[in-house]
């Protein structure tokens, strides 16, 4: 995804980030059918069926197309900031329960969802709102975490609203297993992002 639209999309999560515009917002929710990748939510899917999970989250969910090939016997949870998006994601899912949220503040139990994940959203928040949202995700994952983000060992900017993440790196003060560390295959995201998997224990 472009970073520009990126960054208007989390902008007021981060304060380093752009103010954040509205009427964008909207614009980007509208047309956000053309960014829907099957291959990837297939993926997320028949992995998180493979780990024997029944719920599923996804942080930043916006109009919820990575959780659309979830089966109705799965939980389907998303949560975002922007109203307007968790209305089309609510439309075209409804047997999911969308709630409007922050990753800093997410409005779900302790240990309450097998399987969290995000994509694409770590690497447009500064490093104060992203060590809180590590630390929410780790809180309402019962079992499973999944980060699929824009990849350096060594953290630096990419441009100036985006770092590279080295999340395996970010996750060893909590008590978390690594399953896998490795760049996704180009088939499954041409962009090539690091999936990263952690067991909680």
């Amino acid at each position: 995804m472009h970073s520009l639209t990126i960054s208007i999309k989390y902008s007021y999560i981060s304060k380093n980030l752009m103010n954040y515009d509205e009427n964008f917002w909207k614009k980007y929710a509208d047309e956000n059918e053309v960014r829907y990748n099957e291959e990837f939510a297939k993926f997320t899917k028949d992995l998180a069926i493979s780990l024997r999970c029944t719920s599923v989250l996804e942080v930043g969910c916006g109009t919820g197309i990575d959780l659309r090939l979830f089966p109705e016997t799965f939980q389907i949870y998303g949560a975002d900031p922007n109203e307007y998006a968790l209305d089309i994601a609510k439309e075209k899912l409804p047997v999911a329960n969308f709630k409007k949220g922050i990753i800093t503040d997410l409005p779900f139990e302790d240990s309450s969802i097998d399987f969290v994940f995000t994509h694409g959203l770590l690497n447009y928040l500064d490093d104060d709102t992203l060590e809180k949202g590590i630390a929410e995700m780790y809180r309402v994952t019962g079992k499973y975490i999944m980060n699929c983000e824009t990849f350096s060992d060594v953290e630096k900017e990419i441009d100036e609203n985006q770092k590279s993440r080295n999340m395996v790196k970010r996750w060893m003060n909590y008590k978390v297993r690594i399953v896998s560390d490795v760049d996704m295959h180009e088939d499954i995201e041409p962009e090539k992002k690091r999936f990263v998997l952690l067991r909680k224990i």
